[in-house]
């Protein structure tokens, strides 16, 4: 199975062929339009199976899969206490395997933005954590941690291994949180500013011997997006 997580900077469907010659089953896209609501004729016959959700039709984050694996949405709780987290697309895959599209943002929120809507996320619905993938961009990253705070990129990435689930990415290519060599973003599209903030996180049991992550060349991908594509092979 081949899984692509992306944050295309809206316009999908001005750049789906693009995303399609990584030749994934899976596609987690972060800021793009709702094919049931585009004109695009073309954009919509290539979403023939997805789900989506979003503040408005124009940005929002979709799950778009091939033909031969079905999906499901599930019905998760965006709650936590009184207030509404986003955005957090859960389902189901070939009626097996969970999965988790994520996308946060900071919602208005002057303490629990970004990695603050996955940890409040996280406390509602960490009973649902089994046999899951999560994937999307956290805007997030463990060198923006504060040490008063019990919901750090670090303090999240703790609860989800004693849930034996674990960044891809830092398995894969062994190094620590924080020390990425390889960015996913590039600030307003400059070089000079780049992150990490975009992860596959899974249930350990997911990875073997022939597990394989890459992270698409800046070259072909920052013209289009100020996000690089993350490409998981299970």
């Amino acid at each position: 199975m081949k899984l692509v997580t992306w944050n295309c900077n809206g316009a999908l469907r001005k750049k789906f062929n693009v995303l399609s010659s990584l030749k994934a089953d899976i596609y987690i896209i972060q800021e793009c339009e709702d094919p049931k609501q585009s004109k695009d004729v073309l954009y919509k016959e290539w979403a023939n199976s997805y789900l989506w959700i979003g503040d408005n039709k124009n940005k929002g984050i979709g799950i778009f899969t091939s033909n031969k694996i079905s999906i499901e949405q599930l019905n998760w709780s965006n709650q936590f206490k009184d207030h509404s987290v986003k955005h957090f697309l859960p389902c189901l895959l070939n009626k097996k395997i969970q999965l988790l599209a994520v996308w946060t943002h900071q919602n208005n929120s002057p303490t629990f933005g970004y990695i603050g809507q996955f940890w409040k996320y996280l406390q509602t619905n960490k009973a649902h954590f089994k046999n899951i993938i999560i994937a999307g961009d956290f805007n997030s990253n463990a060198i923006w941690d504060k040490w008063d705070r019990w919901w750090n990129h670090s303090d999240c990435s703790k609860e989800l291994s004693e849930l034996g689930i674990i960044s891809a990415y830092h398995k894969l290519m062994d190094e620590k949180p924080g020390n990425e060599s390889q960015p996913t973003f590039f600030l307003q599209r400059n070089t000079n500013k780049p992150y990490h903030i975009d992860y596959f996180y899974l249930s350990d049991t997911f990875l073997t011997s022939n597990s394989y992550l890459t992270i698409g060349k800046k070259s072909k991908w920052i013209e289009i997006s100020d996000h690089l594509p993350l490409i998981l092979e299970l």
